[in-house]
């Protein structure tokens, strides 16, 4: 903003002008850098015009060409394809380190809560608890606590019965056989070619599902279990962003995708509201 009025004042303006906002905005040196431009004075003209009617509204961001960002389509995991990579992992060498076992339970737990990788990398042993996992200042700097249902548990137990057996001073929670904790970089290498090896992704360089999936996975998996009820739906959604770590609800709707099952949901709602059966 303070770029946008400088450089209105050196064409002694005092009102927003559209046509001086579209030269500001068509300076910035991306196409995505022109749009924010834009956005941003027209929200700021928006405002000034509820109070000053002299202030132009520039038009919308489109103006300039539309945006050029692309929300992948995330690949929502079958039962089966995660128990594979978790089998996967467990094949791991060498067999007699944690390796195979820490890279098992890793994956298993992101499909079990739809953790981020960041926040499962950064565990400690003293977040685990009585009462479930504690996350720590994570993205958006809250810290949360994330119950985990008894099989959950249970996996992660005989993962812990082998981590205390590791002879290092690090306090993390997931630990390579060095007895460091794996670099995201690593485990992301993993990931990917244990994809491979189980059919879910081709050769390098083709796209495929991502570690990342997981988290859509769970969100959508959870809402498919949620009682058909929009009350119900709406008391879920709300947990669902609580126990993801999101600052607002909003950001849990990216995260899901249909699936056969929500549109069958979501058909059957529909024509529960058409026949009157819902008020």
């Amino acid at each position: 903003m303070k770029s946008f009025v400088a450089f209105a004042e050196r064409h002694d303006h005092r009102h927003v002008r559209a046509a001086r906002v579209l030269e500001w905005a068509r300076l910035a040196p991306s196409p995505q850098q022109r749009r924010n431009r834009l956005l941003t004075v027209r929200r700021f003209a928006l405002a000034l015009s509820a109070e000053d009617r002299r202030h132009e509204i520039p038009p919308p961001a489109d103006a300039l060409g539309g945006g050029i960002f692309e929300r992948r389509l995330p690949h929502i995991y079958a039962a089966d394809e995660v128990a594979a990579l978790m089998q996967a992992a467990a094949r791991l060498k060498p067999s007699d380190s944690i390796r195979s076992l820490m890279y098992e339970t890793l994956f298993g737990l992101l499909a079990a809560t739809g953790m981020r990788i960041s926040e499962a990398l950064a565990l400690q042993l003293y977040d685990v608890t009585a009462d479930g996992l504690i996350i720590r200042q994570t993205k958006f700097q809250k810290s949360r606590l994330l119950p985990l249902h008894p099989t959950t548990r249970g996996a992660l137990d005989r993962y812990l019965a082998a981590r205390r057996r590791v002879g290092t001073l690090n306090s993390a929670l997931f630990v390579s056989a060095t007895g460091a904790p794996p670099a995201y970089s690593t485990v992301i290498a993993v990931f990917l070619r244990l994809t491979r090896v189980i059919g879910l992704r081709g050769e390098p360089g083709l796209r495929g599902p991502r570690i990342h999936d997981l988290r859509h996975t769970f969100a959508v998996r959870s809402l498919e279990r949620c009682q058909n009820d929009r009350n119900a739906v709406g008391r879920h959604i709300v947990a669902l962003s609580t126990y993801l770590g999101h600052a607002h609800v909003t950001d849990t709707y990216w995260y899901l995708q249909a699936t056969p099952i929500l549109m069958r949901q979501i058909a059957a709602a529909g024509e529960a509201l058409h026949q009157g059966a819902v008020a």
